[in-house]
């Protein structure tokens, strides 16, 4: 019989491996880091395009990509994404588009959001997408100048 002693005396030894096998499984797997900010609040940014329409997304098909963790609908949904994340991800890093053009980096509510020349962009109001459509090109490019000063800056 192994007393207790030498089993809790052994234990510091094996916690370094097992976390480091861990890491290498969650890494394999695509899995987030803890850390990382939820994109688009959990919703499946694939199904924006599939579905038409914003379906929140599962833990289980969960994946990092662009420093943001992002979850998914189905597996079938993050495979998609992985293939290509450009083609699904927001604008923005998920950022609402109108304040972004106005030079406010602001968390959108991502069941405000339009798709426009094949990309997604999400907004914080329910007017931002009926402004955005008013004049996209405008608004995208202006967004997308003050995305390069504030893309680090805190979401307010």
């Amino acid at each position: 019989m192994i007393e207790r002693r030498t089993v809790l005396a052994a234990l510091p030894a094996f916690i370094p491996a097992i976390g480091s096998i861990l890491s290498r499984e969650a890494a394999a797997q695509g899995d987030a880091g803890a850390g990382q900010r939820l994109a688009l609040k959990g919703y499946d940014p694939v199904a924006y395009f599939t579905d038409g329409k914003p379906v929140p997304g599962v833990a289980a098909y969960e994946l990092s990509w662009d420093g943001q963790r992002y979850r998914f609908a189905s597996a079938q949904h993050r495979d998609l994404f992985r293939k290509t994340p450009e083609k699904y991800a927001p604008q923005f890093g998920g950022a609402c588009t109108m304040n972004l053009a106005a030079g406010v980096k602001r968390e959108a509510d991502p069941r405000n959001w339009i798709i426009s020349d094949g990309n997604l962009y999400v907004f914080a109001s329910a007017a931002g997408p009926a402004n955005f459509a008013k004049d996209p090109r405008n608004n995208t490019a202006r967004a997308t100048t003050n995305w390069r000063r504030l893309k680090s800056a805190t979401m307010q």
